[in-house]
């Protein structure tokens, strides 16, 4: 089943669509509309659109409105009667509406067969049954994946857990402000601002910075597990260790080696893999047992 998903997908994907003028909506075509939206002969906000775009038959809509559109052709002008459902926003919620409707443009999707032409087409290789081996061979991989992260993750939870120290206010603090600035970040390369973000969510700063409080302490917990864990297991980080790590950046960035040194210093690795090591020693030392 999640191969075929995974096909269906890579169909969706390479799918194309194209105008259609000389006939009648039917289901399953894409539709260009103008709509506004009436109850009790007024205009509510959040009713109207123009060109919209909407496929007969996702039920994106309200139930009945898409059904209504099959049978017009580009250009008509009509009514769609509908009824808002119980459950919908409070101040239109099971009341009667009517849309008015302009058919701008109607559209279908050609979905590419599955077959080896299609397997041709989309990867590198010349037959179907090649290409869906190779999905459930990627599926494994990253169910397998997906499993030891869940193990390391569980497992390092516990050493958090097993700690016996103060853990000073301002360290969790300071991670917090880490963890703050990096969802900052992400936000605005989505081009939206944290204090937008706050103002949609009805979230204040405080209570922001308090969703991070649970994971900050776990992780500052963690950091000194993996310290002591270093410094009683005299875990060293060798000349062979950096030098994986510069080829492991210079292949994902597809550069140099020495441009990654001269950007990247030997000194700035080091506790970064001195941690994994010891996170390696942790896993290697945990009994696990399946239940």
């Amino acid at each position: 089943d999640e191969v075929k998903a995974e096909l269906a997908r890579m169909q969706e994907q390479n799918s194309t669509v194209s105008d259609v003028d000389d006939r009648a909506v039917k289901k399953n075509d894409i539709v260009v509309i103008d709509f506004e939206g009436f109850v009790d002969g007024k205009a509510f906000e959040g009713g109207k659109a123009e060109k919209y775009e909407i496929t007969i038959g996702s039920n994106q809509f309200i139930p009945g409105f898409e059904d209504q559109i099959i049978g017009h052709k580009i250009g008509d002008e009509f009514d769609v009667n509908v009824k808002f459902p119980e459950d919908y926003q409070a101040d239109l919620a099971s009341k009667d509406a009517v849309f008015k409707i302009k058919l701008h443009g109607i559209k279908v999707k050609d979905v590419p067969a599955l077959d080896d032409e299609f397997a041709k087409d989309v990867s590198e290789f010349d037959t179907l049954d090649e290409l869906k081996k190779d999905i459930k061979k990627q599926l494994e991989k990253r169910k397998n994946d997906d499993a030891e992260n869940e193990l390391h993750n569980t497992l390092l939870e516990e050493v958090a857990k097993g700690i016996k120290a103060e853990i000073p206010e301002a360290m969790i603090e300071k991670t917090i402000d880490d963890d703050v600035n990096e969802y900052s970040y992400r936000l605005q390369s989505q081009g939206l601002k944290l204090e937008t973000y706050l103002k949609y969510t009805g979230m204040d700063m405080k209570g922001f910075r308090e969703g991070f409080k649970e994971r900050a302490e776990t992780q500052v917990r963690l950091n000194l597990a993996l310290e002591k864990i270093i410094e009683k297991e005299k875990i060293e980080v060798t000349e062979e260790d950096i030098e994986a790590e510069y080829k492991k950046y210079a292949d994902a960035y597809n550069m140099d080696i020495d441009t990654i040194k001269k950007a990247v210093s030997a000194e700035s690795l080091k506790p970064e893999l001195a941690s994994r090591k010891a996170i390696d020693l942790i896993v290697d030392s945990a009994f696990v047992t399946e239940e």
